[in-house]
């Protein structure tokens, strides 16, 4: 494998300063519950064209190896007819660099942005979706937090076999009681009276290399004086330890079959002192950070996987006929070819723009990542399950690979956090400031007439001025504003209305969540249509995309149109009423 000279990476590590310092370093997302538009946190936008040259030639060297790699030796119909990926392939993986793309030279790694390596990911994740979870949990989870929290002697110790796929890491959360709700965490850690280490106790499971990884980093709760419950703490776990069971190795599921999703149980395996990742008692803080990490490549797949999908919905349109045309000549054919299109380029938009945040070392990009992982996710089951219907009978067959791709796709509305879950997440995390914004203005004007309150509250959520010198952006930009403002004025009525009882209204914190999101989608596809409107005489293939951006923007406005006329004329409780007395009934 060709390796970089010291003037290359002085040079890679000069550019990338340049490219990865100022504006961007704030987040975005979060000011969109207050009505704001920070046009310095989404514009310029992080184009690849706009990379330097150094990073732009070694991200396209890498980018055409993958591709060509994936070509030629990932038979992904193979590997889901097997439930495996071969040993061998792992081997190549690592000896192409791939599994440890983002890994530091000094431990043997390819010292890649996240940018980058989610143009790698793109490619893995659209060519096979078992290589692109397996590189996933190794990588962006696995040995990420090893990265991130791990002292230098547990880096020099595991870090450069994990970077060469000499040894496999995993990342084990999941449990019987714990998921999505990752603070609920029960394997237990009991400290030594020597202080020199840990017992833990206790079982994981769906865990992704769970029954074959080499490094696991395993949560369990330490005691803590100020919580009878105790708080979660990261270990570095490795198999050979008495009392690691393993329990399942590979766990039959409906899709990614070729990945090692495993069972295992802790009994009493002492873990030495040194092996504690990141500070003790701040595993949940591991967690989540490394999730936010997954969920950006996340993004990356889906797009890969979606991108394939719409080539080949384009092909079948093109060839086939039905009624005396093709099938390209039909309405509701081109409806789904060209939505895919608009929603691919939305996550793509939104899937870059965070990579080049994280890169641009900013400290909080959680609700983004939450953000492309739902859409990202939503988007693709859609646009595989229109690919299928494009391809009508022949698409159901298993010659074809529409069905694999449907079993695959399906994971990611539950992996890494389930959608809903998310939701009401990104939901929350936005109302949280809103709320205590209004109970800070009800201090102010407690005891004046009630509608003062609600007019301060309301002057805070004024429409934002979003500049746009250029006229076929400029109505959309206005709309957007409006939009903006409108989703905002919806966060403040609901916190009003619900007050503290909008902890248990899910159905509002999913629309707020879902308006949320695609505010933030849209925002990136603004700011990448201006980019390249900068051209004086954009060319053919930018005015495709200046067309398909466009486009998505006006999608966005119907759905979220339709969102705040939902959280306006609502039946939710006459719902809840009937499911429970459907529940009632069950029992």
């Amino acid at each position: 494998m060709a390796t970089l000279t010291d003037l290359e990476r002085q040079q890679i590590a000069e550019a990338e300063e340049i490219l990865f310092s100022g504006p961007n370093k704030e987040g975005f997302a979060k000011d969109l519950f207050y009505g704001k538009f920070r046009a310095a946190s989404i514009r310029p936008f992080p184009s690849f064209a706009s990379l330097p040259a150094e990073i732009r030639s070694r991200s396209e060297t890498q980018v055409a190896r993958v591709r060509e790699f994936c070509r030629t030796q990932i038979d992904a119909a193979k590997i889901d007819r097997d439930a495996m990926i071969p040993n061998e392939l792992i081997r190549e993986l690592g000896e192409l660099g791939v599994l440890g793309m983002t890994v530091s030279t000094e431990y043997g790694g390819q010292g890649l942005s996240q940018y980058e390596y989610c143009r790698v990911m793109e490619v893995i994740g659209g060519h096979c979706a078992s290589t692109g979870v397996f590189v996933n949990a190794h990588h962006s989870i696995g040995l990420r937090a090893l990265e991130l929290f791990g002292t230098q002697e547990q880096k020099k110790r595991w870090m450069r076999p994990l970077a060469s796929g000499e040894k496999i890491a995993a990342f084990a959360l999941t449990e019987p009681e714990a998921g999505s709700d990752a603070s609920n965490v029960q394997t237990v850690a009991v400290p030594d009276a020597d202080g020199r280490g840990f017992t833990l106790t206790g079982e994981k499971r769906w865990i992704t290399n769970g029954g074959i990884a080499d490094v696991l980093t395993v949560m369990a709760r330490t005691p803590d004086p100020a919580n009878p419950k105790g708080k979660i703490t990261a270990f570095l776990v490795t198999p050979d330890m008495p009392g690691f069971k393993v329990l399942e190795t590979r766990m039959e599921k409906c899709g990614i079959r070729g990945t090692a999703t495993g069972r295992f149980a802790l009994e009493n395996v002492y873990v030495p002192r040194e092996n504690i990742l990141g500070p003790i008692g701040k595993g949940l803080r591991v967690a989540l950070t490394v999730l936010d990490f997954g969920r950006t490549t996340f993004g990356a797949c889906c797009t890969g996987t979606a991108k394939y999908c719409l080539e080949q919905m384009m092909a079948r349109a093109k060839s086939r006929r039905q009624f005396g045309k093709n099938l390209a000549d039909f309405e509701l054919v081109k409806g789904k070819i060209s939505e895919a299109a608009a929603d691919i380029y939305a996550m793509e938009s939104a899937t870059y723009h965070t990579a080049a945040l994280i890169d641009s070392g900013a400290d909080d990009y959680m609700v983004e990542t939450a953000m492309i992982k739902v859409f990202a996710s939503d988007q693709l089951w859609r646009i595989v399950n229109d690919t299928l219907q494009v391809w009508g009978g022949a698409g159901f067959f298993t010659d074809q690979p529409f069905e694999r791709m449907m079993r695959d796709a399906r994971l990611n509305l539950i992996g890494e956090g389930a959608n809903d879950v998310l939701r009401c997440f990104i939901a929350m995390v936005g109302l949280r400031g809103v709320g205590m914004e209004l109970k800070g203005i009800y201090e102010g004007v407690k005891g004046l007439r009630p509608q003062a309150f609600f007019d301060a509250g309301k002057m805070l959520r004024r429409a934002p001025a979003i500049l746009c010198p250029h006229d076929v952006l400029r109505p959309h930009a206005r709309e957007l504003s409006k939009q903006i403002g409108a989703f905002a004025q919806a966060c403040q009525a609901a916190c009003i209305r619900h007050q503290e009882g909008i902890l248990n209204r899910q159905f509002v914190q999913a629309r707020i969540g879902d308006m949320a999101t695609e505010l933030f989608m849209a925002s990136c596809v603004f700011a990448r249509v201006i980019q390249l409107l900068e051209d004086d005489v954009p060319d053919a293939q930018q005015q495709l995309e200046i067309q398909t951006g466009v486009l998505y923007l006006n999608l966005a406005k119907r759905r979220n149109n339709e969102r705040l006329k939902a959280l306006a004329q609502t039946f939710d409780d006459q719902s809840v009423k009937v499911a429970d007395l459907w529940l009632g009934g069950a029992e």
